[in-house]
């Protein structure tokens, strides 16, 4: 008998919230179109019908009625799992995110533990409509109290949800447009988890590292193939979570490599890229045989989609980059 799936990642999150229901009667499940519809994306299909209206629960057009709902159910004793249907959205969440969620284990001293996960598609890649793509993940990760968890895997997906719906601590759960059906891989069946904060070495090589998390991984992995090809040696390090973040592993990979691009789909001014270049500034600058390259989303909004494949970093732009970094000296 197997003891995997081949599973899109679409389908490991709808396995792990099936899971974490069955297992803990304490986790409801929130947001628009999450109950009936199962979801924009059918995440959530199967659950209203298994568990019933009163632990998955459509709610108003509203993220800030969505999240405040969340903090309402996790004061309570509950555990709820709260979906935004587009992170482009979340603007309209942010005073409960960063003003509530965040704050609530430190307003009260560790008397309430906000175990919320707050589950939303991001980035681009799928032609939605304006102000439906964003990648805000840098923003989110300057909010001190939360962790922001991004999978780049199917297996991962079921993995890290599992751990963040189980973990005392809100967690941002920020899952690839592109991944949900354009991912698929081997996902342990049954129970499966994957400890936050600990990153995952993706592609191992010697002549350059690739840092980077979520859909771009699997971009950065194909780069890496293409280019063993040529004869060199590329590794691919998916941080998993950009808080916690692994700084351990992130040395380990400069100290191994000595060459770094770091690659996100955000844009580049005040980006988690940033946060990343300064890390291994602080950490390993001896290490390193040449400047830290980054590639990036522009300075701009996020495009409408006929404009999408100009702004998310391609194949091409994570190439030059690599070929940048090794012709210098």
């Amino acid at each position: 008998m197997s003891d995997t799936s081949e599973l899109t990642m679409l389908q490991a999150v709808n396995e792990a919230l099936h899971l974490e229901m069955a297992r803990d009667d304490r986790v409801v499940v929130l947001g628009q179109d999450v109950a009936r519809n199962g979801g924009v994306f059918r995440a959530t299909e199967g659950l209203f019908e298994k568990f019933g209206e009163d632990r998955v629960v459509d709610t108003p057009l509203s993220e800030g009625v969505i999240v405040g709902a969340a903090v309402g159910l996790a004061m309570s004793g509950l555990v709820p799992v709260a979906e935004i249907q587009f992170l482009g959205f979340s603007y309209q969440a942010m005073h409960q995110v960063a003003g509530q969620v965040a704050r609530l284990r430190y307003r009260s001293q560790g008397r309430f533990e906000p175990a919320i996960t707050i589950r939303s598609p991001f980035g681009g890649g799928v032609r939605t409509p304006e102000l439906h793509s964003d990648s805000l993940e840098g923003q989110l990760a300057n909010i001190p109290g939360l962790k922001v968890v991004m999978p780049a895997t199917a297996s991962d997906a079921k993995g890290l949800l599992s751990s963040s719906i189980r973990d005392p601590d809100p967690v941002l759960f920020l899952e690839p447009l592109r991944g949900y059906r354009g991912i698929r891989g081997d996902v342990p069946d049954g129970e499966h988890l994957v400890p936050l904060g600990e990153a995952r070495m993706a592609r191992r090589g010697d002549d350059l590292v690739i840092i980077a998390w979520s859909y771009l991984v699997e971009m950065a992995c194909r780069v890496s193939d293409a280019l063993a090809d040529e004869g060199l040696s590329v590794a691919v390090l998916d941080l998993r979570c950009l808080a916690p973040l692994d700084l351990a592993a992130i040395a380990a990979a400069v100290d191994h490599c000595g060459r770094v691009v770091v690659v996100e789909e955000a844009s580049q001014t005040g980006g988690f890229a940033g946060e990343v270049v300064a890390t291994i500034v602080e950490e390993c600058f001896w290490a390193l045989e040449a400047p830290v390259v980054r590639v990036s989303g522009f300075d701009v909004p996020y495009p409408v989609g006929m404009l999408e494949d100009a702004y998310v970093p391609d194949e091409a732009r994570i190439t030059a980059a690599i070929r940048r970094s090794l012709e210098t000296a």
